[in-house]
């Protein structure tokens, strides 16, 4: 077991990382003075990651779109009892998530800090698949898909991600399609759990009130072995140009919304996180709540509060957006354009960079007085090969120049704009 204690002169604070033997990569972050405890298991593992291979492949396979998300609902039932009843007798809360790269199990609690740890390292190491509950699960999640395919908010998300790339599956709902998922069955769950919940592919992360000694023991006990398969998983290559300019659908819905994507290359590791702070603070210090931009077209009623730009980013994609609703949504694509092509000629105003610059890392840092908030902080920095600190850093660091160039770089007309318009009644 090796520890390395990863320490900020900037919060003067320090958290330990464990590489254990069993492969897992370990976060502990003790906060002396919380109240609770929050520990997150998390796997590089997601939707986007359909074709595969390890070193017992002759080649990469395909699996079903959604298998990741089915994974995860299937992960809780144990042979004698579902983990979530484990959970709730200590009076522990719990839940998971799958997003596009990540699957993750996490609970918190006041008390009884030990009993919890082992029931999240219990469960999320043992699967319990059958043909019955298997099939079962089938009509729990196509329910689930069917219900997203009438949400507006959802919809014009997934809509303009299918815009924007031809073939990564981040076009793909997380959940996959009715169709995909009566795909599954018990060997393909069994199939990507041994290949994906591997430890050498997984992080444990805890912050808060515990014993760094306790729960390194508890993982001792715990956790089982695991050799290196060498996993390789691959995002399909892209074309330079967007998919479709613009897309439509009609829903029920009061306003028309809309989500505006640039096309990028994609980014990873440091480099991603070190664009995703320069892409935000430009972005918002062109567009957002403080810029003459939003004022402008916020007092005309073009733009509402809904209005918003930032960046989406994950293993495998980074595509600066620009959202919200408005009765003219097409207006409001072509005067973010116009907007953003008169900044790259005049420049950003100074100030305007230096106070979303500001507010950017003092979110950054607040997020450090919130125990779920830092133990997720520690599991995706991990994720991306850096530490939790470096966050910090690297929001700290973004110049003016940083921003410029990126405005500068960016292909206005690489775009798509996808539309949700009001059904009529």
């Amino acid at each position: 077991m090796k520890k390395d204690i990863i320490s900020s002169s900037r919060l003067s604070e320090n958290y330990i990382k464990v590489k254990h033997d069993s492969g897992l990569n370990i976060c502990l972050y003790p906060m002396p003075g919380f109240s609770t405890a929050f520990a997150i298991f998390g796997t590089r593992y997601g939707s986007v990651d359909t074709t595969f291979k390890t070193n017992e492949d002759a080649d990469f396979i395909t699996v079903p779109e959604g298998i990741a998300h089915y994974l995860e609902h299937k992960l809780f039932e144990g042979e004698e009892c579902n983990a979530f009843e484990n959970f709730a007798k200590t009076g522990a809360y719990s839940n998971a998530f799958t997003s596009f790269d990540t699957t993750a199990y996490h609970f918190s609690c006041a008390e009884h800090f030990g009993e919890n740890l082992r029931t999240l390292l219990d469960f999320v190491q043992n699967p319990y698949f059958t043909d019955e509950n298997v099939q079962k699960e089938q009509g729990i999640i196509a329910q689930e898909i069917k219900i997203y395919l009438d949400d507006p908010g959802w919809r014009v998300f997934f809509n303009g991600l299918g815009a924007v790339y031809h073939n990564n599956p981040v076009r793909i709902d997380i959940a996959g399609t009715v169709e995909s998922i009566a795909q599954i069955n018990k060997k393909l769950l069994y199939r990507c759990y041994n290949t994906f919940y591997n430890l050498n592919n997984m992080t444990l992360s805890i912050a808060g009130n515990f014993d760094p000694d306790e729960a390194l023991i508890i993982c001792d006990d715990m956790l089982k072995p695991s050799k290196n398969i060498g996993l390789k998983a691959i995002v399909p290559d892209e074309p330079y140009e967007v998919k479709e300019k613009r897309v439509v659908q009609k829903l029920y819905c009061a306003l028309p919304l809309f989500q505006l994507g640039f096309k990028m290359p994609n980014l990873s590791g440091r480099e991603c996180v070190r664009n995703y702070y320069i892409w935000n603070v430009m972005l918002d210090s062109a567009l957002g709540s403080f810029s003459p931009f939003y004022s402008k077209w916020y007092e005309n009623g073009l733009i509402n509060e809904s209005f918003s730009a930032g960046v989406f980013r994950g293993r495998g994609f980074f595509l600066p957006m620009i959202s919200g609703d408005s009765r003219e949504p097409d207006k409001v694509a072509e005067e973010v354009k116009n907007e953003l092509t008169r900044l790259k000629h005049d420049g950003i105003p100074r100030e305007d960079f230096e106070v979303v610059k500001k507010m950017t890392y003092g979110d950054l840092v607040g997020g450090f007085n919130n125990v779920g908030t830092v133990a997720k902080y520690a599991m995706n920095a991990d994720f991306s090969g850096i530490s939790v600190y470096d966050n910090l850093d690297l929001a700290a660091d973004v110049t003016y120049d940083d921003i410029m160039n990126a405005l500068t770089s960016l292909d206005l007309e690489n775009s798509s704009l996808s539309i949700i318009e009001p059904l009529d009644r």
